[in-house]
């Protein structure tokens, strides 16, 4: 199994999966990711990730891998997004939209040989989250994938990675449960 992660084999791995049947490019950013649907500066849709962080290619890959065809023809999908420094509402609000992405994550984290961290990303709110209960959410929606099936977009970049990176089928016991990670 290789242990070198590069952000260009990402790329590289993604629009090979994915350009030429979704016209969808992953784009290394400078500053915050975003997804920006086709337009009239590009005939690609494009998932921006942040800087060249391998992390946050496979987390930006994860949302455009469960939006639907009419969220990928809106800028960031048309996703609600608070950004950090959230009260405790909103911060509710936001992780019961990142479990599925960030199961999502996990699995190609995982597929790939990539450590992952779950992230509640709300380093300067008014409020602590309760990480390992955040992450048993995104345990449990793991399992349910591996139990019911992946999505076909998931899948096929779970196949991809796992035959680039030369890793084993995905099974329960790659997803230690979250006190187990401690």
């Amino acid at each position: 199994m290789s242990t070198t992660h590069h952000y260009q084999d990402l790329i590289t791995l993604f629009d090979r999966c994915f350009q030429d049947e979704f016209q969808t490019r992953l784009i290394k950013g400078d500053d915050e990711p975003i997804y920006l649907p086709a337009d009239d500066d590009s005939p690609w849709h494009r998932v921006v990730f942040a800087h060249g962080y391998y992390a946050s290619a496979l987390h930006e890959i994860s949302h455009w891998c469960i939006a639907g065809a009419e969220r990928r023809k809106q800028v960031d999908f048309g996703y609600w997004y608070c950004p950090d420094g959230r009260d405790a509402a909103t911060q509710n609000k936001f992780e019961s939209v990142e479990i599925k992405p960030q199961a999502l994550e996990w699995m190609f984290s995982v597929a790939a040989g990539f450590p992952f961290n779950v992230s509640c990303d709300n380093l300067n709110g008014d409020y602590e989250p309760d990480r390992i209960a955040f992450q048993r959410q995104v345990h449990a929606q793991v399992m349910r994938y591996l139990a019911d099936g992946i999505p076909a977009r998931p899948a096929r970049f779970i196949a991809e990675l796992q035959h680039f990176y030369q890793t084993p089928p995905l099974t329960a016991a790659q997803f230690p449960w979250p006190e187990d990670l401690r």
